[in-house]
């Protein structure tokens, strides 16, 4: 079969995505906390038959840069106003049929048994096309809210998330396939010896089981990582099916890819069965020169400080104390070390003072811009499809739901005229849409 291209919808249950001039946007739909705001973009990308819209999370209003929250606030950055994306999750689910919805939730805050039970319900209520994006979480302020003075360090963090996955892993598989019989005649609801205890005790958990949730349709949650670190990036590669990337540079994509599918391979496990997804924002238009338009438009809505907000959230490091002038300083992180070491790089190779990293941040969280004609912007996915950086691209909005609208009217069906993408869901389930096989619960991938 000809190698296909995998997309998803990047989301945040928020007023904003990566971008945080999307708010500011005068075309983006304020309404972001109301069902249809969902159904719609759900909708939308049903429309081009997108793989899955992807749910990113924070557990807490942003108090990193500055010491409090009330400039996160005044300026609306990344997660200073969210709702809980599996609620949001099983709405859309709800008013589709085949799209794929993917939600973030922590190793760190949650415990096996509640998440187990969580994704195997979703599972069921959307009929097989729930995906579980991994995360550790990283700032001191999510640490605060459950309770905990400061974040766990950062390996520890993933040694808690690999057992995490291992306790989880055994609770979906405490149901056969067939264990449920509703037998009326006979009166057997369920066969008792086809219906298994966990028994996980391990050093970070305890579950005894069995999951009181029958087995869903696709066994469990299609599993999503985005490790960049070198800790990340072997978690990612032993449980991920679809990894979530961001670098703007060819380059770095291309490193990526080669090293998470040689770990991967190194682990006994398919390449092919882990699908890495870079993130972009497009800006697409009839012409070159109004999708240039749309562009600066868009650029010069993001405010430096607000990025900086938010790349002090994501490294768990207060910027706030660093001259805006001056360039990046190698200073150590506790969050994701991936993203301030791509920060420092485009500094360091590009001369980018911390303002600049700021701009670029508020921008869209150092994503690449894909800018141009339908043509123009096919020729960049396909690029990276055909040369080694990606096996899909994770779409993200300048403007919502207008990017999402743009991208599916123009650029899928020249994706589509290509031969790159598809023309309707071959499948039902996510794991049918990714290409994957049904992997067995007890094979821990």
């Amino acid at each position: 079969m000809t190698r296909q291209l995998h997309l998803g919808g990047f989301m945040i249950a928020s007023q904003v995505t990566h971008s945080h001039a999307a708010w500011r946007h005068p075309a983006t739909d304020p309404n972001f906390l109301t069902p249809e705001y969902y159904h719609r973009i759900g909708r939308i990308l049903e429309r081009g038959t997108f793989d899955f819209v992807f749910f990113a999370d924070l557990l807490a209003v942003p108090t990193n840069y500055g010491g409090g929250p009330d400039e996160a606030l005044r300026r609306g950055t990344q997660a200073s106003a969210t709702l809980d994306p599996s609620l949001v999750a099983t709405s859309i689910a709800a008013v589709t049929k085949h799209l794929g919805v993917a939600i973030t939730k922590s190793t760190t805050y949650f415990h096996p048994f509640e998440l187990a039970r969580i994704f195997s319900t979703l599972d069921h209520l959307s009929k097989g096309r729930v995906a579980w994006n991994i995360v550790t979480s990283l700032s001191t302020s999510e640490a605060r809210n459950f309770g905990l003075e400061n974040a766990l360090d950062h390996d520890l963090r993933y040694d808690r998330a690999q057992e995490f996955v291992e306790a989880a892993v055994k609770l979906w598989n405490s149901w056969d396939g067939d264990a449920l019989v509703q037998d009326k005649v006979g009166g057997v609801f369920a066969d008792p010896t086809k219906v298994h205890a966990a028994d996980h005790d391990g050093l970070f958990f305890k579950t005894k089981g069995p999951l009181p949730t029958p087995r869903s349709p696709q066994g469990r949650p299609v599993f999503i990582q985005a490790g960049s670190s070198g800790k990340g990036k072997d978690f990612a590669a032993r449980w991920a099916e679809a990894i979530f990337e961001i670098d703007p540079t060819p380059e770095g994509r291309r490193a990526y890819y080669d090293d998470i599918k040689s770990r991967a391979s190194d682990l006994g496990r398919n390449p092919d069965h882990v699908k890495i997804l870079p993130a972009f924002v497009p800006f697409v238009a009839e012409t070159a020169s109004i999708a240039r338009e749309k562009q600066a438009f868009h650029n010069e809505l993001a405010d430096p400080v607000s990025g900086l907000m938010t790349l002090s959230v994501h490294t768990d490091h207060d910027f706030s104390q660093y001259d805006l002038d001056a360039p990046v300083d190698q200073v150590e992180v506790g969050g994701s070390q991936g993203l301030f070491d791509l920060a420092k790089r485009l500094s360091d190779r590009d001369s980018l003072t911390l303002r600049d990293v700021g701009k670029l941040y508020a921008q869209g969280v150092m994503l690449p811009q894909f800018v141009g004609t339908a043509s123009d912007v096919a020729d960049q996915i396909e690029d990276g499809f055909r040369n080694g950086e990606a096996d899909g691209w994770m779409l993200s909005c300048a403007q919502s739901p207008g990017t999402f609208n743009d991208f599916v009217d123009l650029v899928v069906p020249e994706l589509r005229r290509r031969g790159l993408f598809r023309t309707e869901y071959a499948g039902t389930t996510l794991r049918d849409h990714l290409g994957l096989t049904d992997v067995p619960v007890t094979a821990g991938v």
